[in-house]
Formats: C-alpha cells, structure tokens, sequence
C-alpha cells in the first residue's frame, strides 16, 4: 500500500516539474485578467490544418515583461470600449519544426486557397512567412488583434485573417481600406507606445523590444 502511495506521489511531483513555467514566464491571465485568447494551433483551425504539436492547452504564455507591457496596452483599449484578442503566443520550438515540415511537403496543400492563395508553398521560406527560427519560440513575441468588449465581442476589420500569408497582409498594405488601416494604425501606435516593435509583413505579429530572453529558443511544452 505504502509503496503504491509512494509512486503516485512521485509520478505527481515529476508531472508537475514537467509543466511547470521555466522562470521569467507567466500566463497571461495572470498579468491580465480576462484577455481574450484563442490559440489557433491548438486546434485545426490554422494554416497546417491540424493541431501543432507543443500545443498541449490553450494557455497564453509570456515573459514577464512582455505580459506587463501588453497590460498596458489592453488599459488603453478599455478606455474605448475595445480589448486585445491573443492568437499566439509564446511557440515552442517543436512547432516551428512542425512548420517547416509541412512547408517542405509540396504535395499538401489543402489550406492554400484560404493561407496562401497567391503565393507558391515552395516560396514560403524564400518570401519570409516561414522561417527555422521564430521569435515566438524566445517567449516576447505575440500576435493578436483589437476586438469590442461588447457582448458578443466583434473583431475589428483588419482587412484579412490571421496568417493570411500575401501582402494584403503587411502592416502598410496600399490596397486596405480607410477603415482598415485606421485599425492596422491603432494596433500599431498602442504596440509601439508600450514597447513592442511590429513585423512589416504582419499586421498582427509584434516582439516586446526588451525581450529577456533574445538569443534563447525554449521548447518547454505549456500544460
């Protein structure tokens, strides 16, 4: 009895060392509480058409910093009626990895006409949608959009779907609207203001400037 007590002690003490935070991370709801999330690949609903691997729950991670930082950007937003909605993340590098499989396999692509309609899958390295390396994996990078704290909640229009992967997407995009590159332009000047800096080839993909953690590339998995 003793003995059978004992492993699952063990067994419990091991599983929560396993999916404990590495320090320096937070969840985001801790420094935000209530923050809209959806993290796409944890679920089909994403460029793979599959869920990612690394992608074990549907918790937002963040360094501290960066968590502090995008509390500050969503104290902005509420002042208007508006609220941040988190996509991804934090992004284990196993999920890069996933990535760069599936972008290799040229024969797969079930997901062009809605993610890449007029970008060739052998481009997608070469054009810098795909890369080996992404800041998301280093724990300060985020991407995510403005919605309306209205019941329900409407995203704002900006202009295309999250990893639409085509220059419609770029921050500065010349054939958006007036009303969305007001929305782009919103994001943008909140992001900037608190410290993260944009990706010119995503509207919604932003790295807090101060990262910790610049030069590491983490692969711990988020229970």
């Amino acid at each position: 009895m003793w003995y059978s007590l004992a492993i699952i002690i063990a067994n419990a003490l091991l599983a929560s060392s396993v999916w404990a935070l590495p320090d320096g991370f937070v969840y985001v709801d801790q420094e935000i509480p209530g923050i809209r999330v959806e993290l796409l690949y944890a679920s089909s609903n994403n460029f793979v058409g599959r869920p990612i691997n690394g992608y074990v729950s549907k918790k937002a991670v963040l360094t501290k910093p960066a968590a502090r930082a995008l509390a500050d950007v969503q104290a902005d937003l509420k002042l208007f009626g508006l609220e941040l909605f988190i996509f991804d993340t934090y992004r284990p590098q196993r999920a890069v990895d996933e990535f760069i499989t599936w972008a290799k396999d040229l024969k797969d692509i079930r997901t062009k006409a809605e993610y890449y309609p007029r970008v060739a899958k052998e481009n997608l390295f070469s054009e810098g949608y795909i890369a080996d390396r992404s800041g998301h994996s280093r724990g300060s990078t985020i991407d995510l959009t403005i919605v309306s704290s209205s019941s329900p909640f409407k995203p704002l229009n900006m202009g295309t779907n999250f990893d639409f992967f085509g220059s419609e997407s770029w921050p500065k995009f010349a054939g958006a609207s007036p009303e969305q590159r007001a929305n782009r332009l919103l994001l943008r000047t909140l992001m900037l203001k608190h410290g993260f800096k944009p990706y010119e080839m995503e509207w919604w993909h932003f790295t807090y400037e101060k990262e910790p953690f610049p030069e590491t590339y983490f692969d711990f998995v988020v229970d």
